[in-house]
């Protein structure tokens, strides 16, 4: 079994190590071996164990000695809360309730268009906002003028994952204090695993940008259902039907046409190199885990703010501790203080991001996961095109018609899952009859 493990890992050295040299030769996105995204990564990781193995002694040694019954003084509550959790699982408290759900359906049309209105919007505003931020941030430079030349390129993407997660992290706290919650019962510590999985998929997020145009990752994002279902496979044991398999091909066909498509024209952010796709790649398996161990956390009673302030906690320990100790959260500090647009921009950006989780809490309970779906998915078009108008992308016929792909094949499987629930609501509202 180890032999096996150290071949798996050398096959996934020699597959990753040639994209970190294929654009070496771009100036405009490397400055030396600290640019290189690999050697970053890295650097990242490493920040991050020196968080993880220390927590991870300290876990085993309170479980060894069985502290849950030996422990006492005054730190016996954050011992137990953060190793061993205030109570056993109690089943999945869905936000979206049916009955809420009803309850709202059974109300008056206009409010409830009003409401539904409410929910779109804000939905659409910030993911928008925050999606256009995000390519300039990453993709254009700052305190470019006639007398300074081109300006200079913010280039760590560790630092907005920090921005964006401390305000999470503050939103999240005071929802928690404004508004009652169930009584939290999972060990603070298992949030750790979706929070550093959730890190590194952001990290790959923004990364990417530096390889790929927008709409790339836009569209990446829509078939990360794909790795989903095969993370469902091995995490959760989940099974699916032939519909999903078969939407799940049409949306790799469509992303397939998109990228072989992709136009090396005039702007060096069109350019799809293999660098960006292999950053995408991290991304969708990081993204992918992330859901599937929070559907598992889900078991235990909690609310969704509740899990958004759990994983953005170890969020911003694992990303201010890994900026520290590489000196860059103090360079990104200065970063900001030389340019104010890039400061705005940052705040902006983490705005968009917190209260765009917040949309997502609501929305889910008022009109459930369908309505959600393709609101999102209307996003994800409207970014594409936003991003062509604002940002000069070309997009081929052969790429377009790939778009067009991905996006049937989504709504393909918001219908085809709204007619199995409807279906297997009516079976169940069947009255049997008692011979």
């Amino acid at each position: 079994m180890p032999l096996f493990a150290w071949s798996l890992c050398w096959c996934a050295a020699l597959c990753v190590l040639p994209s970190v040299f294929a654009d070496a030769d771009d100036a405009s996105l490397l400055g030396g071996w600290q640019d290189v995204w690999l050697f970053r990564l890295f650097l990242n990781v490493l920040g991050y164990a020196t968080i993880i193995i220390p927590g991870y002694f300290l876990i085993s040694y309170f479980r060894r000695i069985n502290y849950l019954e030996t422990g006492r003084g005054l730190c016996f509550p954050v011992i137990k809360t953060c190793v061993f959790g205030n109570e056993s699982k109690t089943g999945l408290l869905d936000d979206a309730s049916p009955a809420a759900r009803n309850e709202s359906e059974s109300s008056s049309s206009a409010p409830q268009a009003v409401k539904l209105f409410f929910c779109a919007a804000g939905l659409q505003a910030s993911y928008l906002t925050w999606g256009v931020l995000q390519e300039r941030v990453m993709t254009r430079s700052y305190g470019a003028t006639e007398v300074k030349g081109s300006g200079e390129r913010f280039r760590d993407s560790q630092f907005l994952v920090f921005m964006n997660r401390i305000l999470a992290l503050t939103v999240s706290g005071l929802w928690c204090v404004l508004f009652k919650q169930p009584r939290h019962g999972a060990p603070m510590y298992k949030y750790s695993f979706a929070s550093l999985s959730n890190i590194l998929s952001s990290w790959c997020q923004y990364e990417a940008l530096k390889y790929i145009s927008f709409p790339t990752q836009v569209l990446a994002k829509a078939s990360k259902v794909i790795p989903v279902m095969l993370m469902g496979k091995i995490v959760s044991r989940k099974s699916y039907e032939y519909w999903e398999y078969l939407t799940a091909v049409l949306i790799s066909l469509g992303v397939s046409m998109f990228l072989l498509s992709s136009s090396t024209g005039k702007h060096p952010s069109t350019v799809t190199t293999f660098s960006g796709v292999v950053i995408l790649g991290g991304y969708i398996v990081f993204d992918s885990f992330t859901s599937n161990w929070q559907d598992n956390l889900f078991k235990y009673k909690m609310s969704s703010v509740q899990m958004m302030f759990g994983v953005n906690l170890f969020s911003c320990l694992f990303t201010v501790g890994s900026l520290l100790e590489q000196g860059a959260f103090f360079d990104s500090l200065a970063f900001m203080m030389r340019h104010s647009e890039f400061a705005m921009h940052a705040v902006l950006l983490s705005v968009c991001s917190a209260f765009g989780q917040l949309f997502i809490f609501y929305t889910i309970s008022q009109f459930g996961a369908a309505v959600f779906t393709i609101i999102m998915t209307l996003r994800q078009a409207i970014a594409i095109l936003l991003s062509c108008f604002l940002y000069g992308h070309a997009v081929t016929l052969v790429g377009g018609l790939g778009v067009a792909v991905v996006f049937l094949a989504l709504f393909l499987r918001i219908y085809a899952r709204s007619r199995v629930k409807k279906s297997s609501n009516r079976a169940a509202q069947t009255p049997v009859q008692k011979v």
